[in-house]
């Protein structure tokens, strides 16, 4: 039992009836040609690519993984993975919501968000080698130079070459103030790049002939720390200005990872050894461009752990209604079976209920965060973009750290509803619970999103993203305060929101006596946050579906799984505000000694 079904009934009623699109692009410069019948025909295309051409080479690929020949410095990807990239490619996926002038579609990103669920629920390790190309596209895109987008963006759009991101180094992780990869200059304008980077998905493969790494250097005249920091463009073959390919590039993958989960995913250890490379920006500006793509890849990863929330919820649901074990406890519920099937029991609903909050709720968190970036690129209103970069902004970490921790609770739940057979392979959970545990590290780990919650988008931008935020809840409260139908919902997010501001404020408070109290509190304000967030949705879906034309059981599903978010998970954010309120001390009073 490992199945797959995409949800399109839930995207179209998050997109559609939740989020309004429709209307949305309609008036949009650029996305009017994303109607209410483009998306329904784009998403039906994507979950057949996703169900029939990605799923089934989801559990073999993990069983086989990447092979790595040190001789040629190449990689062999599981089988099936590289014909699936060619028809990806074939089917014009790759280029979905990229600019036309660069060869792409020119649709939506909220529509290429759904497309990406699908991918990362149907099969995750091979949705990384699309997602590293869109953040160097992104980059390259922003900060490129005229003839960069010309000879480098359109064959990533295109899908003839892929790109990657070299950030991390073996002594350098998150503080990249410390990394030591050099980049000297050449006659031509080009540089010779020269460093260590790990940890590079999709750094050497089978899928194309080059591979584009956007890599972080320092130039030789570099002041110290990030502000000495500039961003390289270095081919796997050597590119010249016009365009043409040249000799083999002295950038090479000098081996691969082995790794808890993601299997299919290639992880390298890439050695530049005077590679040629492109500046791409300005020298010592090379932070700004990686954030453009860190930025798109943190989202995108927020997905990754919302596409196997789903993917846990609809097999622990199919096993559920299948394993027959013992009698509900109120009396045989299948008197003609020698016992009632497991989704009787309460726990078991706990765990699957907690499921379905999860990826019901977390998808329209995650494609309203996409939603702002449409609207912060395509607006003629200059307010409104702002207004939508703040959003974006601020929400980034939230859907980053909070989908991903929910992927790991949701697929730890799935193989607890198997029981002993979710620890056997062939039923395919332990995969699941394997390839979630990397979401919340790698494009920044949970904590790293929590200090930049905190750190900056509250405290240093003065929560521009949280005000914008908190109006807009409010405001939706203030529209549905004399609806008797919606009040048990109405009731406690607007005093949920009234306390996220006030914590807001006395966290701000107590950091300004004492730093280590912003630091101290990121974690649990991180969650407290996005527990409110979830909440605010949830409302807007009960609210939507009763306007909706749905059928009565879809409506009532719709409120029974917002009463329970409601009941049993918003209830998370009161353990927050405890653990944010006993302050700093806690963690700091014990010596380095003491910890024995």
């Amino acid at each position: 039992m490992n199945r797959y079904t995409a949800p399109l009934a839930d995207l179209r009623f998050a997109l559609h009836d939740v989020l309004d699109v429709d209307a949305l692009y309609a008036r949009l410069p650029g996305c009017e040609t994303a109607t209410g019948e483009v998306i329904d025909a784009v998403l039906e295309e994507a979950a057949k690519f996703a169900e029939q051409v990605l799923a089934p080479i989801n559990q073999s690929g993990d069983a086989e993984g990447c092979a790595f020949d040190a001789a040629t410095h190449s990689v062999r990807t599981p089988k099936g993975f590289k014909e699936a990239f060619a028809r990806y490619v074939e089917g014009g996926w790759i280029g979905l919501t990229a600019d036309e002038q660069f060869g792409g579609q020119g649709l939506p990103e909220t529509l290429g968000a759904a497309l990406k669920e699908m991918i990362d629920a149907a099969n995750l390790s091979w949705g990384n080698y699309p997602m590293l190309s869109h953040g160097a596209a992104s980059a390259l895109e922003h900060h490129g130079e005229d003839w960069q987008r010309e000879v480098f963006l359109k064959p990533l759009v295109s899908g003839q070459w892929t790109g990657t991101m070299c950030l991390t180094e073996p002594h350098c992780g998150t503080d990249l103030g410390l990394l030591k990869t050099r980049a000297e200059p050449n006659a031509d304008g080009s540089f010779n790049v020269s460093g260590t980077k790990i940890f590079i998905t999709a750094g050497e493969h089978d899928f194309v002939d080059n591979i584009l790494h956007l890599v972080l250097a320092r130039l030789p005249d570099a002041p110290a720390g990030v502000k000495g920091i500039s961003l390289f463009l270095v081919p796997k073959f050597k590119v010249g200005k016009d365009g043409k390919p040249g000799e083999r590039n002295a950038a090479m993958c000098g081996s691969i990872e082995h790794k808890m989960g993601i299997h299919g995913s290639v992880t390298c250890v890439m050695n530049f050894d005077g590679a040629q490379g492109w500046l791409i920006g300005e020298p010592n500006k090379g932070l700004a461009a990686m954030f453009t793509m860190m930025n798109t890849a943190r989202l995108a990863v927020g997905l990754q752990g919302l596409g196997l929330t789903e993917r846990a919820y609809q097999n622990a649901l199919a096993y559920a209604r299948e394993r027959l074990q013992m009698r509900s406890l109120s009396g045989a519920k299948f008197p003609d079976k020698p016992a009632d099937p497991i989704l009787v029991h309460s726990d078991v609903r706990r765990m699957l209920l907690t499921q379905k909050a999860f990826a019901e709720g977390g998808r329209l968190l995650g494609l309203y965060a996409y939603t702002q970036e449409d609207i912060r690129k395509h607006s003629a209103d200059a307010a409104e973009r702002e207004r939508a970069e703040a959003l974006v902004s601020f929400l980034t970490p939230i859907v980053k750290g909070l989908l991903t921790e929910a992927g790991i609770e949701c697929t730890y739940d799935a193989i607890q509803i198997f029981g002993g057979h979710g620890f056997i392979a062939e039923n395919g959970m332990e995969q699941y619970a394997r390839d979630a545990r990397i979401t919340t590290l790698y494009e920044g780990t949970t904590q790293i999103q929590a200090n930049d919650l905190l750190g900056r988008k509250i405290m240093q931008l003065k929560g521009a993203g949280l005000k914008h935020f908190l109006a807009e809840i409010g405001a939706f409260c203030a529209q549905h305060a004399n609806d008797a139908s919606l009040a048990e919902f109405v009731g406690p997010l607007g005093a949920a929101a009234k306390e996220w501001g006030a914590l807001t404020q006395e966290i701000g408070a107590r950091a300004a006596a004492n730093l280590e109290e912003m630091s101290a509190a990121a974690y649990d304000y991180l969650f407290y946050s996005g527990y409110v967030s979830l909440a605010y949705f949830w409302a807007r879906a009960v609210a939507a579906a009763d306007a909706s034309a749905h059928g009565a059981d879809f409506k009532q599903a719709k409120r029974l799984t917002a009463r329970f978010y409601f009941a049993r998970i918003l209830p998370r954010t009161q353990t927050h505000l405890a653990a944010i309120r006993s302050g700093a001390a806690t963690l700091m009073e014990m010596s380095d000694a003491q910890f024995g």
